[in-house]
């Protein structure tokens, strides 16, 4: 099925460039591609741009290099990229080149990327600042180019260039959504929820978690989806008491939970929902205990979220009635301000409420001004997730609680008045998905 994007606003590469330049004055800012990956026996991975760079370039291809100037109130913006090769894009695939990244892409200049290195003196020429993220593939020819440059001023008695992370620059840029990027974030939420939804009327006992990975994605893909935002979490049983569980080998189990936490990308921008469903359709009565627990909490956090609050107030608030809910279990003993503050809690609840979301599904964009949490603005798109996780092997707890993992996970955008809930159409409260769990039978291919 081809995605639909007629009724999507349009992004202005230019205008995201016009604004970061304004961000940038007296400096240089070198933000590298993806590179690509082949394995030795000549396997091509799959190729995902890295979100920065195509934030502000459009561009699609691997191994290039975006330097932006903006010296003395001139702003340039220079590609180098590999070049034309018709041998190779026989078996890789086309490429802009030179001129295309100019005629397409509208850069100001375009080089070969092998002669990025030829071209120190012309990159930091006049800046006061380097614009870099450490910690990628470029850091030590940057290095060895920034130290030809020192030496090549003479006696003037500068050093190296003061260095910035860019991306706490393109953070500020990406934190406030514009209409267009609101628009694909929708999109990537009403398919991930489609998505969801599907996969608990397929639910049922013994199938295997890769199978409702499978299904997810294809529905990701048949709806438009270029790719995933992240591995598809698919946790049955005690997996779910595994945060990060990306194994997904594990075959269902009358009276297992399933937790799924999957997101759909769509133009480069991701949805991120988790979901709990009891795989024979039906909650048992401490399964249910400890899902009503968090749906509560998960649904007062959402209330929260308006303009002014804070995440670290979100997350706090789901600490405190998690931890009341904890002792009221007798899971915990003791004083709840007491075990807040110990942390005691995080043996049942490790992570934390939410995260701004956008191009990554942990996007960049800075959490705290001045060493104070941040207050929520209009534009921001972040994610709502309490959960409570009872570990296998926790003795301390009556054994019919152990391996119970709930999570529940919904991604909201702030209006001006409070939020809009992005992932609001896949089911939540007990019995809708009690009704709807198994209400269709598995798919054979």
């Amino acid at each position: 099925m081809a995605k639909n994007q007629n009724s999507l606003k349009d992004i202005s590469y230019e205008e995201r460039r016009k604004e970061f330049f304004s961000q940038i004055k007296g400096g240089v800012a070198i933000v590298p591609a993806q590179p690509e990956i082949i394995r030795n026996d000549d396997v091509h991975f799959k190729f995902r741009q890295n979100s920065s760079f195509y934030y502000l370039t459009g561009f699609d291809e691997p191994d290039a290099i975006a330097v932006f100037k903006n010296i003395g109130g001139k702003c340039e913006y220079i590609l180098y990229v590999r070049p034309r090769d018709l041998e190779k894009e026989i078996w890789d695939g086309r490429r802009a080149g030179v001129d295309g990244a100019i005629k397409k892409y509208h850069a100001d200049k375009a080089y070969n990327v092998e002669t990025f290195f030829e071209h120190t003196k012309d990159i930091f020429a006049g800046a006061e600042r380097l614009y870099y993220t450490l910690n990628g593939r470029l850091d030590h020819k940057l290095m060895q180019m920034l130290d030809i440059y020192r030496k090549s001023l003479g006696r003037t008695g500068r050093g190296y260039l003061p260095l910035t992370d860019v991306n706490e620059v393109l953070g500020e840029m990406r934190i406030r959504k514009t209409a267009a990027e609101i628009d694909r974030l929708r999109k990537a939420g009403q398919i991930t929820a489609a998505a969801h939804k599907e996969a608990m009327m397929r639910c049922r006992p013994g199938l295997y978690e890769y199978q409702i990975e499978a299904l997810l994605e294809y529905c990701f893909r048949n709806a438009g989806s270029e790719r995933v935002g992240y591995n598809s979490i698919v946790a049955s049983g005690e997996n779910a008491t595994i945060l990060h569980h990306v194994d997904n080998s594990r075959k269902f189990e009358d009276g297992d939970l399933l937790l799924i936490d999957a997101g759909a990308e769509f133009n480069y921008l991701t949805a991120d929902i988790t979901r709990v469903t009891p795989v024979n359709g039906k909650f048992s009565k401490e399964q249910k205990e400890i899902y009503e627990i968090v749906l509560d909490v998960q649904k007062a956090c959402v209330d929260m979220a308006k303009p002014g609050a804070t995440i670290l107030q979100i997350h706090n608030f789901a600490v405190e009635k998690l931890t009341e809910a904890m002792i009221a279990l007798k899971f915990l003993q003791g004083n709840k301000d007491d075990l807040i503050k110990t942390l005691a809690y995080k043996r049942f609840y490790p992570h934390g409420t939410g995260h701004l979301l956008g191009m990554d599904v942990h996007d960049i964009g800075l959490y705290y001004l001045n060493g104070v949490p941040r207050k929520l603005e209009e534009g921001m798109c972040f994610t709502i997730e309490p959960g409570f996780y009872v570990q296998p092997y926790d003795t301390s707890v009556p054994e019919k609680y152990r391996g119970i993992g709930v999570r529940i996970e919904d991604d909201v955008v702030l209006t001006e008045s409070g939020c809009e809930v992005l992932t609001a159409d896949v089911p939540k409260d007990v019995k809708e998905i009690e009704a709807i769990t198994g209400s269709k039978p598995w798919l054979e291919f």
